[in-house]
C-alpha cells in the first residue's frame, strides 16, 4: 500500500513468538529495506487481580508479550541498525505504562512489573547501543482511551479514573503517538535512555 507518497506493509505475526519475529523481520528487510526505526508497542493484559489470585500461566503469557516479545524485537532491530554490525544507526521507542511506577495494586501487578521490566531494557539497551548510533526511549503511557481496558474486564476504566487525573480526563492514543513520533525524529537526536510520560501528571 502506498500513502502520502510512502510504501508501508502489514505482516501478521506474534511477537511472543521468536519464529515469528524473525520472519516478520526478514519480511521487512525483503519489501522495505533497512529498518531504521522501531516502535515496541504489543503488549496485553488480564483481566483485573490481586496478586493472591494469579497463576503461573497468565504470569507467563503477559511477560511473553510484554517482555520476551520486546526483547527479541529489539534484538533483532539492533543486529540491523547497529554501525557495529554495518547499519546506519536508528531509533527505538519502547511503549511503556505509568504501572511501571505505581504498580497497579488490585488490578494488574503483573502487566505493571512486565512494563517495569521493559523501562529497564530500555535504559539498559540504550547505554549498550549509544556508541551505536541507536536511540533507545521509552513512552510511559497513562490512563489513555484504548481497547485495552476490555480486555482486563472494564470497558469503561478511562470514565472511571479520567475524572481523577490532575489534568481531569483520560488520553487519547493521538497524544501517546505524538510523543513517540518526536522521540524517533532527528529533533530527538540527542535522546536516549529516557522516558516522556503522556499521563496527565498521574
Amino acid at each position: 500500500m502506498r500513502v502520502f507518497g510512502r510504501r508501508a506493509i502489514a505482516v501478521q505475526a506474534d511477537v511472543a513468538s521468536e519464529p515469528d519475529v524473525v520472519r516478520l523481520f526478514e519480511t521487512v528487510d525483503t519489501a522495505l529495506g533497512p529498518v531504521a526505526a522501531l516502535v515496541i508497542n504489543a503488549g496485553i493484559l488480564e483481566r483485573q487481580s490481586r496478586v493472591e489470585h494469579l497463576d503461573a500461566a497468565r504470569i507467563s503469557r503477559v511477560f511473553a508479550t510484554n517482555v520476551t516479545g520486546a526483547f527479541v524485537c529489539a534484538r533483532e532491530a539492533v543486529r540491523r541498525m547497529s554501525t557495529r554490525n554495518g547499519g546506519r544507526g536508528g531509533a527505538i521507542v519502547n511503549v511503556s505504562s505509568r504501572a511501571a511506577v505505581l504498580g497497579a495494586p488490585g488490578e494488574y501487578v503483573d502487566y505493571a512489573a512486565s512494563k517495569a521490566a521493559l523501562d529497564t531494557l530500555t535504559v539498559g539497551l540504550s547505554r549498550e547501543v549509544a556508541g551505536e548510533g541507536i536511540r533507545v526511549n521509552g513512552v510511559r503511557a497513562g490512563i489513555i482511551d484504548t481497547g485495552i481496558h476490555a480486555s482486563g474486564g472494564e470497558p469503561g476504566r478511562v470514565a472511571r479514573l479520567g475524572p481523577q487525573q490532575p489534568m481531569g480526563r483520560g488520553g487519547h492514543a493521538i497524544e501517546v503517538a505524538r510523543a513517540i513520533l518526536w522521540l524517533l525524529s532527528d529533533e530527538a537526536s540527542y535522546t536516549t535512555g529516557t522516558f516522556i510520560d503522556v499521563a496527565g501528571g498521574r
